[in-house]
């Protein structure tokens, strides 16, 4: 018997080496399995079949994400095969919209811990507690403080399904090896009362601190993770707001780390924009976006559109000049002063307003983007004036959930007489409008941070740059074809995920390659050599 592997029971409660009912004769010899399995020995296809037939029977999507997150927890190689054999059916249950109702319910449907939790009364030993993950050989991290998921608020420890589902996605989307993964939950405690009040809540009862112990916390953090993986690529996640504008800024310089709530949504929207002015036979440098919502999220999409602006020509000041933003208190304007660091450059000299359609008139918006959370925002007068305003305006209600989102497709497409070039945060169902079938877009960011981790895991750079994401972005556009065009699509069919995530993941690596950023030398053939590192969901000899 091997002595480098566990043996009988031990084997088959650790997930990473797991088969189940495929370990061979030979094997169930040498590790002490006979009789701890039945004798059938099945193929990786044919327990596939019975995970399907398991998750067919569930009532509801929730309970599927019950049972895969136990089959992750039982066999990485089979959830992962799983997953991989239907993205299109499986990311919106391990992901959004089923992993919001899987957060709001985290402390009551927990079976296992997953993931690493710090709390921030033990910032002087994080270094320690890394060092408990079974892991050595680290690449990416994923930390959330749970501070603001989804549209779902401050949810504190229940957070944890965001970090351990985005680097599912890594994997599932993109063929990053799972085991260079690791889920953080940084508990600086919540705001939410009631999860405090809740016996079943698993985080810290308390308030969190104020910014300069957030920013103590994530410096020890920080430092931690350095220190025990050097050169670890840290993605910052659903942070409140405001800390996640702060903290970005304080490390992008610094370390290899990125926020996907301001880089990876701006990207993809960037993406769908791309794509919707292609078919528009239009430049960004020619568009007037007006956000409804500017916080972190819209502010990290604007930028961006700002940057796509500059490259095609306009200075920062004119680029600037052609967005508009309103958050809670309306439009966001020069004589208000409750402004924040980050809110101020897209402050107009105008007067004062609150109301959404009163702003699109007079601001004359070609699109429409929605980050606010307040579902039903885009009223059926707004998105007619926008129809009114252009031939084919852009809509883009990116808020989720689902009941969050600023409208539906079928709101979309019918008030503007299926004209509007739509994406949401979340899959709508397909619009039939004179007798034309129409798929609107997912602007998920599924799309582009899977594709950036590859390329980052293949390339090794020091940094993460905000033209990665812009690369990255026009290739998701670049794979939109004609057909889907012409069905209302602004983003690649999710069928097609793995493929999708390679080409993009090849365009930033050039991209890297061609700016000096890599740590490894240039291959003759980077998408041959990069495919040569993608995991496989394939059960291997012991």
């Amino acid at each position: 018997m091997s002595v480098d592997l566990p043996s009988g029971e031990t084997l088959l409660n650790e997930p990473t080496l797991n088969k189940g009912t495929a370990f061979t004769a030979e094997e169930r010899q040498r590790y002490g399995l006979e009789g701890l399995l039945p004798p059938a020995i099945e193929t990786l296809d044919r327990q596939l079949e019975r995970v399907l037939h398991h998750l067919d029977a569930k009532p509801n999507d929730l309970e599927r994400y019950i049972y895969l997150t136990g089959l992750a927890d039982r066999n990485e190689t089979l959830f992962f095969r799983t997953i991989m054999s239907d993205p299109n059916r499986f990311i919106p249950i391990v992901y959004d919209p089923t992993v919001a109702d899987a957060c709001l319910a985290f402390g009551h449907i927990f079976r296992r811990a997953r993931g690493l939790y710090l709390t921030r009364d033990r910032k002087a030993h994080f270094a320690q507690i890394l060092r408990h993950w079974p892991m050595q050989d680290v690449r990416f991290i994923c930390v959330s403080t749970g501070g603001r998921i989804l549209g779902l608020g401050d949810i504190g420890a229940n957070g944890m399904g965001i970090p351990i589902g985005k680097l599912q996605l890594y994997t599932a989307c993109a063929a990053v090896p799972p085991h260079q993964l690791l889920p953080v939950l940084l508990d600086i405690g919540t705001t939410n009362e009631a999860l405090r009040a809740d016996p079943l809540y698993l985080g810290l009862r308390e308030t969190p601190p104020s910014d300069d112990e957030v920013d103590e916390v994530a410096d020890a953090f920080v430092e931690a993770a350095n220190e025990v993986y050097p050169g670890v690529c840290i993605h910052f996640e659903d942070w409140k707001g405001t800390d996640a504008m702060r903290l970005l800024e304080r490390y992008r310089d610094k370390i290899l780390c990125y926020n996907d709530d301001i880089q990876g949504t701006s990207a993809i929207v960037v993406a769908g924009l791309t794509t919707a002015l292609q078919i528009k036979r239009e430049k960004f440098a020619d568009q007037r976006v007006l956000f409804y919502g500017a916080g972190s999220a819209g502010l990290g999409i604007a930028n961006m559109i700002v940057s796509a602006m500059q490259l095609e020509g306009l200075s920062e000041e004119a680029a600037r000049s052609r967005i508009a933003m309103m958050d809670i208190n309306g439009l966001l304007v020069t004589a208000r002063d409750d402004l924040n660091t980050w809110q101020r450059p897209f402050a107009r000299e105008v007067e004062p307003a609150s109301d959404l359609l009163e702003v699109v008139r007079w601001f004359k918006p070609t699109a429409l983007i929605g980050v606010s959370t307040h579902g039903g925002a885009f009223t059926e007068a707004v998105v007619r004036e926008m129809a009114k305003l252009n031939r084919q305006p852009i809509i883009f209600p990116i808020s989720n959930p689902t009941d969050r989102a600023e409208c539906s497709a079928a709101q979309a497409y019918h008030w503007t007489g299926g004209s509007a070039l739509f994406a949401a945060g979340v899959q709508f169902e397909d619009v039939e409008l004179k007798g034309k079938s129409l798929h609107p877009g997912q602007a998920n960011n599924f799309y582009i941070f899977p594709a950036i981790g590859l390329a980052v895991y293949a390339t090794k750079p020091k940094r993460i740059t905000t033209e990665m994401f812009i690369h990255a972005a026009r290739a998701v556009a670049d794979q939109v074809d004609q057909g889907a065009r012409d069905r209302g699509m602004l983003f690649p069919l999710q069928t097609d995920i793995l493929e999708t995530e390679v080409t993009t993941a090849v365009r930033v690596a050039d991209h890297i390659f061609d700016r000096g950023q890599a740590g490894v030398e240039r291959p003759v053939d980077v998408r041959a050599w990069l495919e040569k590192l993608l995991y496989k969901p394939e059960y291997l000899p012991l």
